[in-house]
């Protein structure tokens, strides 16, 4: 059967329609004719692949990773750069204007930084003596060579993996050049951003692209002087990263994490930069509400995936401090949280960071200033 794909979902999906039902077909682009198989019929959609492309985009390059068809691990390798920037832009003003009516003219231009080599740390699995990544929604093994988003350092390292274990974590310190391997005994590196080192486990959460992460905080930073920022509170602070590069230009801040390992990476962290005005509490955020009080003129929030917990929302409504400064990574949860925190609060701006190039993911930096 042929289709003409009519725009992309939000996880980088062809659209199209087929009996006036919803159809989406992976590794096809917008205006694109394509053949399409394994057509599966769900409750209120299709779902299905593209067999063959019979008339293609002007904005479709040719995957450079030999891997790209089996794992799946990228969705968009297939769309050009600049086009793949485009689209992210375009997905956080139709998330944000469908899921808390704000306007087009909040969402700035995306930041984008190059699409290759990016990632300092990868997930390997290993089965049968193969070692590579999973298959896209399966547990079978993909065996790869090289991954064309991770540092070229470890890539270097994969084809001589000599281990039973079935899961091997690489990563690589930012600067450093550090790499610590799960099967060896070397677990912890230095890895700095701007002029910040920070200890890096190999299981703590620490981002993945260092350009980008910088972009950020440095952004974070420039608002809390702008700002005239004295106490701030830093909410799911993990290793202490973004608290630690903004505390030289505040007066005091407090972090609070719920991960043990986490909260003890952070005071390490807080001695290897030499920062006294910063403490942190281990906890779950909405267990620890007592601790966010009014005497905090700035919050910064980098939530998991699931957003903020409904207390933790309503506590900032309550002690409503005079800006927010809101990292995400899912941009269906921020609009969630965001529709809620409008009540008080005035959006003003939401900027996408191209974090995770060639997959669909975008994270994003919002600032909120009471109304």
């Amino acid at each position: 059967m042929e289709v003409t794909i009519e725009k992309l979902d939000h996880y980088g999906r062809g659209i199209t329609r087929i009996n006036d039902k919803i159809c989406f077909v992976d590794n096809a682009l917008p205006t694109e004719i394509v053949e399409i198989k394994n057509l599966e019929e769900k409750k209120k959609y299709f779902q299905a692949e593209t067999e063959k492309i019979i008339k293609p985009s002007i904005n479709r390059i040719t995957p450079i990773c030999p891997f790209a068809k089996e794992c799946g691990g990228c969705q968009l390798l297939h769309m050009d750069f600049a086009s793949e920037n485009k689209w992210k832009e375009q997905k956080i003003k139709e998330i944000m204007k469908k899921f808390a009516n704000i306007s087009e003219n909040k969402i700035q231009n995306i930041i984008a930084e190059s699409p290759y080599n990016y990632r300092n740390k990868i997930t390997l699995h290993q089965q049968k003596n193969k070692v590579g990544l999973y298959k896209n929604k399966t547990n079978e093994i993909v065996e790869i060579t090289e991954c064309a988003l991770i540092d070229k350092k470890l890539n270097s390292l994969i084809n001589n993996i000599k281990t039973k274990d079935e899961t091997i974590i690489l990563r690589i310190g930012n600067k450093t050049d550090e790499i610590a391997i799960s099967t060896d005994k070397k677990k912890i590196i230095t890895s700095y951003i701007g002029d910040k080192k920070y200890r890096v486990s190999l299981q703590s959460f620490f981002q993945i692209n260092s350009k980008i992460t910088e972009k950020i905080y440095e952004a974070i930073k420039e608002t809390l002087k702008t700002k005239e920022a004295q106490n701030v509170l830093d909410l799911y602070c993990g290793t202490g990263t973004i608290g630690i590069y903004v505390s030289d230009v505040v007066k005091k801040v407090l972090g609070i994490e719920s991960y043990k390992e986490a909260i003890e990476d952070a005071k390490e962290n807080k001695k290897m930069n030499q920062v006294n005005n910063i403490t942190f509490k281990l906890g779950k955020v909405e267990n620890l509400t007592q601790e966010i009080t009014k005497i905090y003129d700035t919050v910064i929030i980098d939530p998991p995936r699931s957003g903020l917990d409904k207390k933790v929302v309503d506590k900032l409504l309550e002690i409503i401090p005079k800006n927010i400064l809101y990292v995400s990574c899912d941009p269906i949860t921020l609009a969630r949280d965001l529709n809620l925190l409008q009540k008080k609060y005035e959006i003003e701006y939401i900027r996408p960071y191209n974090m995770f190039p060639r997959t669909y993911h975008v994270e994003c930096l919002c600032l909120l200033k009471l109304r």
